[in-house]
């Protein structure tokens, strides 16, 4: 697929749906496509489906259109997976995926095996929205649609610093920015601006943090009851795993929070050695060498200990 207009092309009806607990790029890619669709393609029905984005993505236009729950029996001309890795991952709709006449998926994920019925996956891009950037008319991304994509970037890139962050990508951004949005605007509310409470549960993290390997690796991690003390879910915890991958001496960072009784989302950064993205698919979940995730059963010292396990094979076979 070189072009979008390829797969709309006698299309009358549109599903679109991202990842469970949607990030920067699976928002950003998703609602620029529906914006796109919607905007030079008005003879085209078409619904965005997300799980309960955060507030703080607030910023990019038509959010308030989202359809966070399934709305019927459907069967959509085409559905189209922005930045899901896998089938399983892909949120809310996806009996409406199921059911369509055709499915697209535009990811980026190294691990995406490809799923659906067209796939436009680059495994060397740095972000979803990438991705879709290189799948539209460059004249046709006005500010309304390059806000969302310029959101997926900064997320996905660390704020342009992960190493697949390419001159191609800076060239991107670049022509992006051209269209007139407050982009240092978006990085400080879409990023780095936390919550009090946010920066409290941060500390308390970093604080409790544990260094194994000889240094090499280092793990933090809430449980269930911390959570509900501090009054926080999932989606406040973005920043602590990049965090602690910055801490002097560390090649790659875990972090753990309990979503439910001895059920753990994990989170894993590497920089640049080990290759997270295979530990994380050996678990059942997926992502990228330096960025990457699984949902894992057990105590949280069963999960700290199975993963690391892992590190540890990773870090041996980098030594050979």
């Amino acid at each position: 697929m070189k072009n979008i207009s390829e797969i709309l092309e006698g299309v009358k009806t549109v599903g679109i749906g991202g990842h469970i607990r949607p990030d920067g790029d699976c928002v950003g890619s998703c609602m620029a496509l529906y914006l796109y669709v919607k905007t030079y393609y008005p003879e085209i029905q078409v619904d965005v489906y997300l799980d309960n984005p955060k507030p703080v993505f607030g910023h990019i236009d038509c959010m308030d259109e989202i359809k966070t729950e399934l709305d019927g029996d459907k069967e959509y001309d085409l559905f189209v997976t922005c930045d899901v890795s896998a089938r399983d991952r892909l949120a809310i709709a996806g009996p409406y995926f199921d059911t369509a006449k055709k499915t697209a998926c535009i990811d980026h994920h190294i691990s995406n095996q490809g799923f659906a019925q067209t796939n436009h996956i680059r495994g060397e891009v740095s972000s979803a929205c990438e991705v879709l950037y290189g799948l539209l008319d460059p004249e046709k991304v006005t500010r309304t649609i390059a806000v969302p994509i310029y959101t997926g970037m900064v997320h996905d890139t660390g704020v342009f610093q992960y190493s697949s962050t390419s001159p191609e990508t800076m060239r991107i951004a670049g022509e992006l920015m051209k269209t007139g949005f407050n982009f240092s605007k978006i990085i400080d509310e879409s990023f780095y601006q936390r919550t009090y409470v946010q920066n409290q549960v941060m500390g308390r993290v970093l604080a409790e943090s544990i260094l194994l390997l000889d240094g090499k690796c280092i793990i933090g991690y809430l449980k269930k009851k911390d959570m509900e003390f501090y009054g926080v879910e999932g989606k406040d915890l973005d920043g602590i795993v990049s965090q602690l991958r910055l801490t002097e001496g560390v090649e790659v960072a875990m972090f753990l929070y309990e979503l439910e009784t001895q059920s753990f989302k994990v989170s894993l950064r590497s920089n640049g050695k080990v290759d997270v993205s295979k530990i994380a698919v050996y678990f059942g979940g997926g992502g990228h060498m330096r960025a990457a995730g699984c949902d894992l059963q057990g105590s949280v010292y069963d999960v700290i200990n199975n993963v690391t396990e892992q590190i540890c094979k990773e870090f041996q076979e980098c030594e050979v």
